[in-house]
Parts: C-alpha cells; structure tokens; sequence
C-alpha cells in the first residue's frame, strides 16, 4: 500500500502532467488498492477461523487503516500554496466525486442515518432527501459557476464578489462556526469507534483517532485529503454493503437488499401489531410507568423523599453488615449511598431527569412510531391527533428543506469543486458525487429494516443469560447508547427492556446479525474512515479560513507562501485539540451537532452565494447584513430551544417553538430572512463596482465579454 500511495504522490507532484496518463495511473493505482483491501479482509477473516482472538482483529483494522492514512499524507506532503489549498487544481472529476463522497460521508452519515432510520422510520427518509436533493442544487446553482471565480475559499470568493474584508470576515466567523460544530460529531464518532475497536476508554479514543486526522490533513493540506479520502470511500463503502448484503442473503437469499428489504418492512409491520397487543410489553410499559410516578412523587417533597432515602439505604447496609452479606452486595450497596443527591438542588435535577426518563420509555414498540407510518398522529383522528400529524409534517418538510440548502452551502464540501481542472469536469464531479453518495443512501433504508427485523425476530424473547455478548461490549463503552433492563423481572428479554441509541446501529449491525467479527471489524473500519474523511475536510477548512482569508488576505498580504502554509499547519493543530476537548464532553448526539452545523450553512452562506452568482446587484452591505441577519436568527433560535445549548447559555424561559419547528431545522428562518435582508438593504444602497457586475455576468455567460467585445 505504501508503495501504491507513492505512485499516486509521484504523479501528482510531477508538472506538467499528462491527463491521460494520470488518470490511467490512478485507474491502476486504485485498482490494485482496491484489490488488496479485499484481500486483507478475507485475510483477516481465514485468521478469525483459525483462532485470532477478536481483540487482535481490532487492533488490526484500527492501526491497518490509520497507517495507511499517514501514508498517503506523508507521501502527499506540500508547502506549494495552490497544492495545500486546491491540490494543484488537477483532480479528475471521477475522483473528485469519489474524494467528496468521502467527505459527505461523515459520522452521520455512516452511523447515524441508518440508526434514525431505525428508531423513526419513515421520518428518518427526511436526511435521504435533504442530503441527496442537495446536490442537485450544489450542481445547478453553485459548483460550476464557484469554480470558474477560481478562489481557494468560500470567504475568499464572498470577499472577492462583494469588494470587502467585511464579506470574508463574516464568511471566516461563519465558517468556523459550521465546520467546528459539524467536526466536534466526526471526532466523536471517531472516539466512538475506536473505543469499540481497541477497547480503549472513550476519551482516549477520541484523541487517538485524532491523530489519525491530523497526519492527513496536517502534512498534505488539500493533495494529501483528497487522495486519502479517495482511499477513504473505497473502505467505507465495502464495509457499509457488506454486512447488509450478508443479512439480506440471511433473511431472504437474496444479495441485494435494496430489492428486497420492502418485502421485510411488511414482515416488521406485522410483528410491530403482535408487540403492540403483547401482555409482556404492556407489563414493561406499566412497569416504566410506576417508576416515573415514584419519582413524582418525591419531587412533591424533597426534603422528605431525600431523607427517607438516605435513612433507608443506611438501614440497608448496616443490616447487610450485620448478616455477613456477601462483599458484593455491601459495596453496591456502598456505591449507591454515595451516589445519593447530597443536596435538594441535586435531588430535584436528578428525579426530574429520571422522571423524563422513564415517562420516554413508558411507550409501546420502546418509544419508536411503527415503521412504515408517515408521521406522527391521524390526519383522521380527534384534534389532537390532527395537530401531531401537522406537525410532524412541517417538521419533515423543514427538515429537507434545511438539509437540502445546508448541503449547498457547506465550505468543506464546496471547496472540493475548486480542486478540479476545470469548470466542466467541476460540473461531472458533481454527477459523481451523487452517484458515489447514492450507493450508501440507498442502502441506508434496508439496513434500518433487515437490523429491525432481527431485534424482532431473534432478539426479543431471548433469556436474559442467554442474550448475546454485543450488548455487554456495548455498554461497557457507553451506557446511554445501549442498555437493557429486566424491569418486569421475568427473565425475558422484550423490546421495551432496551434502550439503543441510533449512533451504535450500524456499529453493532454485525454482532446483532450473528456475523463474524471480522466484519463488526470492517465496518468499524469503515465508520471511522467515514469520521476522519470529513474531519480531514472540516479542519482544513477552518485552518484554511483562519490563514488565507484571515491572515493573508487581511492581516499580511505579503506573506510568503512557506509562511501561509506553515501557520495552517498551526492552527490546524489548534483548533483539532479544541474540538477533540468539546467532543470528549459528548454535548450531544452526533446527528443534532450535524444537522445545527446544515442550519448555520444555509443561513449564512446559501443567500449570498446564490444571489452573489446569478444577481449582479447584490453589495457589499446587503450580503454583509444578510448573513449576520440569517445566521443570527438560526443561532437564537436554537440557543432558546434546543436543551444542550439552553443548558450552555443559561436559559431558563419556557421553550416556545414557532409553529411547532423543532430547533434542528432552525435554517428554516435564517434563509429567507437573509435572501430578504440582501435584497431590501442592496436595493438601497449603492451598486457593486462595473468591474464586480462584468465578471458577474461573465461567470454566468462566458460568451458575453467576445460578444460585446
């Protein structure tokens, strides 16, 4: 491998280059890595049966595939300003495509939308759409006509097209905002998997993966994370398909599960009808329900409910004490004094949450909507069914909307159109984008299904000892992403007995199939090249942000190139360590943190990008206005709604939707109100320079200029 990345660094950095013959190159190069990744797989695989323990197995594919990384970004090693920033702008669009698919398939992608799949079902179609619709309007509106500016960043384009430092100002604050909240989810998920492949703690985890992002991008800049991304997709997307093919051979005998898994979805609906009438389940639900009515009734006298408490696990212990108790039982019963609220304050937050809690659980199919039901409510039903289903509709529909136009705004995927030769090659990697991100996003629903199906169907029912060894592993690594509870205490395992978060879905699909574990392996593998591919992208483009348009374009103009790539490089650092710190804190989960990064995007940069390519009379002021108004408007209404920063800023006033949107699709009033603001305050303030308004116009004729010349 380390000579395949030697190739490709060899060709890249020899100039001029024959088109043709580097592509043949890469074509060859690829192939064979491609190839040999299989190979080792299957290696691996023979190895597992012959008796390599499993921990090995995981050690292997973490420092395999993270070495391979650093190989490329050694290889691809640049202090050239055009190779660190657009890598040489010689990346053929076919690869292009397969870099930026890598770069889309972030830590949500990979691991949280076929998990959301899972627990929302037909809501969950929200981020196919959003995310794939996005792309169409990346290609229509931005990608060519981005690409013929010829900039190396999104500011560098907002301060060159709107005549001004202030435009990139805002688009360096803007920037660093979305790419740092979207690049705190990939290094926790980052953490998440390598916790799991290594059984390292979480927090060592976190910043092991780190540095597996940090030789990338560090060492190469753009050159090294485009080639590295391309060798990123190629295990990512191996390891997504393998085990859904597996379970579809499983379930059905049929390979391909995008075919078939409609068929399934009628077999978990109908075993959603049996789970719904089972007495058992009503017994968990009941059981959910007492104890969220305990906790009630203790937040109704603190002081009281506090010391009866504290008298009754005191009394506890000194009877076991008493009785020569086995030392298990006195040392939990030890732990569970000491970890009694020691004060009213404590009390009340821990039984409010412990209330909520409960109350969640407290919910037929384990809180989950049945799977193939459009939204929440009866557009038939009484007025309160109604006004969920509207409900639920709108926020659906805001959803897409958000995601769609973030899609087309985000700095790190946009810059990746700015790496190609050309405006048309620019234009075809777009088409490869989609068709490289199609491969995994039309399998995600499958997956959801086939995983669905087997909790159902193998799963529940099981004896409590007999259960499988997953679920252990997987709380060991992070209690509030899996635990199972015997809470009717019948020894029975049933739905409402398990709480999953969607982040260890497709992490634990394998394991919950009965797969090898060379394959929980392999897509662990896959979930972390699909984490770092988009780390690589985000802090490039926050260290790109603070250096080009910050430094450089602002601060020292005449700054050597070796000087501009070194202070990247430091920054880079910087901000990687600062974000591995927040994400070590876990401030949420990974597909909120993606989502608010889609809002902040949409808001800030969709209306000025849009009307700076296709609307010439767009000013400095208005498209310096707009985005303050946009991204304000989208940032405070996540701030007052959204529990993790409520909790940050200190609010405290009563949430108060406006029609019911939920904070994730706060983009949905930042937009308008920007493209608004930049029309009204444009309008009344001067026009752009003629020179601005000519390359406008340029941009999106090109033959105009011969025309009037």
């Amino acid at each position: 491998m380390a000579g395949q990345t030697k190739t490709i660094d060899t060709r890249i950095s020899s100039a001029p280059v024959n088109k043709h013959a580097f592509r043949q190159s890469l074509n060859k190069v690829y192939s064979w890595y491609t190839g040999g990744f299989i190979a080792f797989v299957l290696t691996l695989a023979l190895l597992e049966q012959m008796g390599l323990p499993k921990a090995w197995i995981g050690y292997v594919f973490l420092f395999a595939t993270v070495g391979l990384y650093a190989g490329i970004g050694i290889m691809s090693r640049t202090t050239d300003a055009a190779e660190y920033y657009v890598a040489g702008r010689r990346v053929p669009a076919f690869y292009n495509g397969m870099a930026t698919g890598a770069d889309w398939m972030s830590a949500a992608s990979f691991i949280g939308m076929a998990g959301t799949l899972y627990l929302t079902g037909y809501d969950g179609l929200a981020f196919i759409l959003g995310w794939t619709g996005g792309y169409c309007l990346v290609a229509l509106f931005l990608a060519p006509y981005l690409r013929k500016f010829g900039q190396f960043t999104i500011p560098d384009f907002l301060g060159a097209r709107y005549e001004g430092n202030l435009p990139r100002f805002l688009g360096i604050v803007a920037a660093i905002l979305c790419s740092f909240t979207y690049v705190v989810a990939q290094i926790y998920g980052v953490g998440l998997i390598t916790a799991r492949l290594s059984g390292l703690a979480f927090e060592v985890g976190v910043f092991v993966g780190l540095g597996g992002i940090l030789v990338c991008s560090f060492l190469g800049g753009m050159r090294a994370v485009t080639w590295t991304q391309v060798a990123q997709y190629v295990i990512l997307i191996i390891a997504y398909l393998t085990p859904v093919v597996w379970l579809s051979i499983k379930q059905t005998s049929v390979p391909i599960p995008q075919a078939v898994y409609g068929y399934q979805l009628e077999k978990v609906s109908a075993r959603e009808k049996q789970l719904l009438a089972d007495p058992k389940e009503k017994e968990v639900i009941a059981a959910f329900k007492a104890r969220a009515a305990e906790f009630d009734a203790k937040l109704k006298d603190i002081p009281g409910s506090l010391a009866a408490d504290r008298a009754a696990t005191e009394k506890k212990l000194d009877d076991l004490k008493a009785a020569n108790a086995p030392t298990v039982e006195i040392q939990a019963t030890e732990k569970a004094l000491a970890a009694m609220p020691k004060t009213e304050a404590e009390a009340r937050k821990a039984w409010t949450a412990a209330k909520a809690a409960n109350e969640a659980r407290a919910k037929p199919l384990a809180g989950m909507q049945p799977h193939a039901q459009q939204f929440a409510g009866d557009p038939n039903g009484d007025e309160k069914a109604q006004k969920a289903y509207d409900v639920s509709r709108r926020n659906f529909l805001a959803l897409v909307f958000c995601l769609m136009v973030g899609t087309a705004a985000l700095p790190h995927i946009l810059m990746r159109y700015y790496t190609t030769p050309s405006v048309k090659e620019a234009r075809e990697s777009v088409t490869w984008s989609l068709f490289f991100i199609f491969l995994l996003y039309f399998t995600a629903p499958a997956l959801a299904v086939l995983v669905k199906y087997e909790v159902f169907n193998v799963l529940v029912g099981t004896p409590f000892d007999h259960l499988p060894a997953w679920i252990t592993n997987w709380q060991k690594v992070d209690p509030t992403l899996l635990s199972v509870t015997d809470i009717n205490h019948d020894g029975i395992f049933q739905l409402g007995e398990m709480k999953i978060g969607g982040d260890i879905v497709v992490l634990a699909t394998p394991e919950i199939g009965g797969l090898p574990y060379v394959v929980s392996g392999l897509v662990a593998a896959g979930g972390l090249a699909a984490a770092l591919s988009t780390a690589d992208g985000l802090l490039l483009t926050i260290a790109n942000a603070l250096s080009h348009d910050l430094y450089y374009k602002m601060i020292d103009p005449n700054a050597s190139t070796a000087r501009r790539v070194t202070i990247s490089k430091a920054l880079l650092l910087v901000v990687a360590l600062v974000a591995a710190m927040v994400a070590v804190q876990k401030p949420a989960d990974i597909l909120f943190l993606v989502s608010a990064a889609f809002s902040f995007a949409a808001a800030a940069f969709f209306p000025p990008l849009v009307l700076g390519v296709f609307w010439k009379r767009a000013n400095m002021w208005g498209a310096s206005i707009g985005m303050i108004a946009g991204l304000g408007v989208t940032f405070y209404y996540m701030m007052m709604n959204q529990p993790w920063l409520r909790g940050v800023f200190g609010v405290t006033s009563p949430v108060d939707l406006w029609w019911g949107i939920q904070p994730i699709s706060a983009g949905l009033f930042g937009v308008p109100i920007g493209i608004a603001t930049i029309i009204i305050v444009s309008l009344i303030t001067p026009w752009p320079r003629k020179d601005t308004q000519e390359l406008v116009e340029h941009v999106r004729y090109p033959d105009l200029r011969l025309a009037k010349a």
